[in-house]
Formats: structure tokens, C-alpha cells, sequence
């Protein structure tokens, strides 16, 4: 009977080894089918658009077709003003929004900011751009950074919550029960103990967020438009990246090609390095705190 119920256990643990190496296998495997196209796209990028990359690129204003030099200054300025107008407006209502939604999830207007967000983020970018250009710039009688700023922030907005709401539902109920215990304040417990805990999701989803905004054409194109020269004001139309390379990449002209790639590379490569320096900054934050 002992023999027999050795061999059995050593049958299950060599199972329970066998399902483990599986698993960790697939595990492995779809993390590289997940990786390799994102790391093929950086390469692709950087190997089409580095060439075109110079001093000139990244402090000059368009020239004109048929004139040689010439960069994109003015368009890497202009994403960088719209993505944090974008942030300003689109980040704060997310992130409350998805506080609320975690911490009173049985209220009526918690199913309501549930529903919206579902609806939200089903709607095409097109869309949204169209709406805003409906009730910013039309009354305004012109195209603007803030215009182009909001359309991106109401992008953002259902990806934050989303995050949010996920994330703060993955802290522990008893941090909650023990801040409440001790006498603090629900709305303290909040923002001092689950929102602290769940910070390091929650900045990662928002960098996502900005991620993605910050390759949206089709909202620009209605809101802020574009500009060939510096702005000077944020009530006027400006230059961006996206829009600029959109236009660079659908013209005849060769020289243009070359520079709408080198302009996919910039702001791929500056959402990349803000994701690592946001990164780096929130993680020694917070484990100091910690």
C-alpha cells in the first residue's frame, strides 16, 4: 500500500513538472509573440528614419518642396504642448472617475461612468475629433492647441478609468479595514494608503494612455490643424507630429518620405523615453515611501 501510494505520488509530482514546463513554455512564448513585432517596429523605424535625423531636423522649421533641409522643430514642440494640454485635461478626470468607480461601485452614478467609459472607448478617434471640432473650434472661429488638446484628453479619459478602477480593486480590503480601524478617514485611506498602493499600475496605465494619444492624426487634422511656423499662442493652429508626418507621408516627394519616417522615430522614441524616466522616477518614489 505504501509502494503504491509512493508511485502515485511520484506519477502526480512528475505531472504537476510536466504541466509546470508547459505552461511556463506558452508563457514564454506568447510574451516573444507579444515583444517581437513591438521591438521589429522600433528597429524598422529607427533603421528608416535615423538616416534623415539631424541638427537641422530637430531645430528647423518645413521648407518648402525642392529646397534641401528644413526639420520638423516646430511639430516636435507643438505634440509635446498638445499631449500635455491632452494630459491636464483628460488625466485628473480619469483618474477621479476611476477612484469613484472602484470605491462606490453600488451607486447609480457609478453604472453610469461604467456605461459612458464602455461607450467612450469604443468610439473612433475620427469621432471624437469631429465632436470637438463641433463645439470648440466652430465657436471659436478657429483652429487651436486647446481644441486639439481636449480631443486627446477625452481620448485618454476611459483608459485611465479603466486602469484606475482595476487597479485599485487589486488593493487588499484589509489596508482599507485597518485605515479605517486606526480612525482615518475614508476619503484619507483613499488617497493615502489604496491609491499609494495601487500607484505603480495606475502610472502605467496613464503612460499608455499618452502613448496612445500621442499617434492620433485623424482628432488633430479638425482641432488643431497645423502650422508651418512656430506658434505663438495656444488659440491658434499648431504643428504636431502626427499630422505633420501624415501629410509628409502621402505626398510625391521622396525627401518628404524620408523625413516622415525620421519623424515617426522622434516621437516614438520620445514616448519611449518618457515611459522609462516616469518609470524610474515613480519606482525610487515610491519604494522610498515604502
Amino acid at each position: 500500500m505504501e509502494l503504491n501510494t509512493l508511485n502515485i505520488s511520484k506519477s502526480n509530482l512528475a505531472k504537476r513538472k510536466a504541466i509546470n514546463i508547459l505552461m511556463l513554455s506558452l508563457c514564454i512564448v506568447s510574451a516573444l509573440i507579444a515583444i517581437v513585432p513591438l521591438f521589429y517596429i522600433f528597429f524598422y523605424t529607427a533603421t528608416a528614419g535615423l538616416s534623415s535625423i539631424n541638427l537641422d531636423f530637430l531645430t528647423q522649421l518645413p521648407k518648402p518642396v525642392g529646397e534641401a533641409g528644413g526639420g520638423m522643430a516646430n511639430a516636435i514642440v507643438g505634440s509635446m504642448i498638445i499631449i500635455g494640454i491632452g494630459s491636464l485635461f483628460g488625466i485628473p478626470i480619469g483618474l477621479l472617475s476611476g477612484i469613484y468607480v472602484a470605491e462606490y461601485s453600488k451607486t447609480f452614478f457609478s453604472n453610469i461612468i461604467k456605461f459612458v467609459t464602455d461607450v467612450l472607448s469604443g468610439v473612433p478617434s475620427i469621432i471624437i475629433g469631429i465632436f470637438v471640432y463641433g463645439i470648440v473650434v466652430l465657436p471659436m472661429h478657429r483652429f487651436s492647441a486647446y481644441a486639439g488638446g481636449i480631443a486627446l484628453g477625452i481620448i485618454m479619459i476611459p483608459t485611465v478609468t479603466r486602469i484606475t478602477e482595476e487597479m485599485l480593486k487589486l488593493v487588499p480590503t484589509s489596508l482599507r479595514e485597518a485605515s479605517l480601524a486606526l480612525g482615518i478617514s475614508r476619503w484619507k485611506t483613499t488617497l493615502m494608503i489604496v491609491l499609494r498602493t495601487a500607484s505603480g499600475g495606475i502610472i502605467t496605465g496613464i503612460l499608455l494612455a499618452v502613448s496612445r494619444v500621442a499617434g492620433e492624426t485623424a482628432p488633430l487634422l479638425f482641432t488643431s490643424f497645423g502650422n508651418t511656423f512656430w506658434s505663438n499662442s495656444l488659440d491658434s493652429p499648431m504643428a504636431s507630429l502626427p499630422v505633420q508626418i501624415f501629410n509628409y507621408a502621402i505626398s510625391p516627394y521622396e525627401e518628404w518620405h524620408r523625413k516622415a519616417w525620421a519623424g515617426a522615430f522622434v516621437l516614438v522614441f520620445i514616448v519611449f523615453v518618457i515611459s522609462i524616466v516616469v518609470r524610474i522616477v515613480t519606482r525610487n518614489k515610491f519604494s522610498q515611501n515604502l
